[in-house]
């Protein structure tokens, strides 16, 4: 390599924002995507894992509590209709069924046990619609961050090419600033999807895990109630 080619080479700033500024607008709009959208998955991630941990803290709280012997009616007088952890919602909806279900002289209005199943069925749907919630955004960052930073990869070798073709000059000076952005695009299009990938199938698991949770707890408590109404 002749020494003044190599000079000129050296004499690039090759930093992260040196890269950036040089970048075409094209790449740079797409580098800035890929970053939002890396930001964006992270924060999503933390507060998931925050939010399951609570979630199952929550459950083994409550199913203490539940299964203490201690009567269902003062329970239910305890944590009040309208509680704050998704265990007790659930086991809230059903009780509160439960009581609307009874008439004033103490009898039992006709299809108590299906009400009350679909009371808890609709308390578990909405439970598990916060489980999920953020976990299509980090599917979608997975499956497209890798190609939406190929086409900054594209697009910067395009002007790698359209560098050489104006200079008539092949030279690493020349061709170095098309593609260092074009492999900048591509290592932020892997930085986002790869943790997105990895953390939206660990969270779907322990989403999944937690409904689970709720439903055979729905089921137990299902159980129970059944059991009653049938003696009544």
């Amino acid at each position: 390599m002749e020494p003044n080619v190599l000079a000129a080479a050296q004499e690039i700033d090759f930093s992260l924002l040196a890269i950036f500024g040089r970048a075409s607008f094209t790449v740079q709009l797409v580098m800035l995507l890929l970053t939002l959208a890396s930001f964006w998955s992270w924060s999503i991630i933390i507060r998931k894992f925050i939010a399951y941990r609570f979630a199952r803290r929550e459950g083994a709280v409550f199913d203490r509590a539940f299964w203490s012997g201690e009567p269902l009616d003062e329970l239910f007088d305890a944590i009040g209709p309208a509680p704050s952890g998704a265990s007790q919602k659930i086991f809230a909806a059903g009780m509160l069924e439960w009581r609307r279900s009874h008439r004033q002289d103490g009898g039992l209005i006709a299809g108590a046990q299906a009400r009350i199943d679909r009371s808890m069925d609709v308390a578990i749907a909405k439970e598990s619609e916060r489980l999920d919630a953020g976990l299509p955004f980090l599917a979608t960052v997975g499956s497209t961050a890798p190609f939406v930073g190929l086409f900054g990869t594209v697009w910067g070798i395009k002007v790698a090419f359209e560098g050489i073709a104006m200079s008539q000059n092949t030279s690493l000076a020349v061709v170095a600033p098309g593609i260092s952005e074009a492999l900048m695009a591509t290592g932020l299009g892997l930085l986002a999807a790869i943790p997105a990938v990895v953390a939206y199938n660990k969270l779907s698991a322990d989403s999944d895990r937690i409904r689970a949770g709720y439903e055979a707890f729905a089921d137990e408590f299902a159980t129970i109630l059944s059991r009653q109404l049938d003696a009544d």
